[in-house]
């Protein structure tokens, strides 16, 4: 479903190139998993993401979306491709939630008005369709911006830092809507710099340092090398050697 094929890139800054924020990265995304991507700050997580988006264009190497590759097919792999903002207020449009629900469906298109309707309902938002998105909690705009992006029927679905700011509640509903994802079939990455309430739930692990990856497989069997890397293993781990289910 996605392959990321010795992946370079770097940010320039007033003509001169700076340091690389990936560098040679390279693993594979089996279709229908989720893959928990973690790093401390600065790694280059959000870099990745935006490459996996078809946002930013890799230096070197290539990436793979459902058969559609960059550098050249960036807008073939938007299509297929929905990501989610750590900083919701950053992607959150509409005056109200129905009015930012339906801005990805064009005027007259009531199967997408319909499947925006019905993603709202699953994410437990449809109570909220008239409410100012100025008046919603840092939560429910979060669960605003996923619905928005999985009305858009996306066949991957990138998060970043999906639990950053989130109340005890909110992670609940955080996790299940990832499982329900899972559950679906949908193919999902979820960035992190803290693995506690979502290491259980991945199939998978790749963490970065320093624009590399470090560490990439089976989540358990990467969780004893964390603490070198700068990422705290889950407590059930450290404490038990077994990943428990985050409660």
């Amino acid at each position: 479903m996605i392959s990321v094929e010795h992946c370079t890139y770097r940010h320039r800054h007033q003509q001169r190139e700076e340091k690389s924020a990936l560098d040679d990265v390279s693993f594979t995304v089996e279709r229908g998993s989720l893959l928990c991507l973690a790093g401390a700050n600065g790694g280059g997580k959000s870099t990745l993401l935006g490459i996996l988006a078809g946002l930013l264009t890799p230096a070197s190497g290539r990436v793979v979306v459902d058969g559609h590759a960059s550098p050249g097919a960036e807008d073939d792999i938007r299509t297929v491709v929905a990501l989610v903002l750590q900083e919701a207020d950053l992607q959150v449009l509409g005056a109200t939630v129905e009015e930012d629900l339906l801005l990805g469906s064009p005027p007259g298109d009531e199967e997408g008005a319909t499947r925006a309707r019905e993603t709202a309902a699953r994410l437990g938002i449809s109570h909220l369709m008239e409410r100012p998105v100025s008046a919603l909690s840092h939560g429910e705009k979060r669960k605003l911006c996923i619905a928005a992006q999985l009305a858009c029927g996306p066949k991957v679905l990138l998060l970043d830092e999906p639990f950053s700011g989130l109340d005890y509640h909110g992670i609940l509903e955080m996790r299940a809507i990832l499982a329900a994802n899972r559950e679906a079939g949908l193919t999902q990455i979820a960035s992190t710099h803290d693995l506690e309430p979502l290491a259980d739930l991945a199939d998978s692990l790749a963490v970065l340092r320093h624009g590399r990856l470090a560490l990439h497989g089976p989540v358990e069997e990467q969780l004893d090398r964390l603490a070198e890397l700068g990422v705290r293993p889950p407590c059930s781990w450290t404490s038990g050697r077994r990943l428990g289910p985050w409660r």
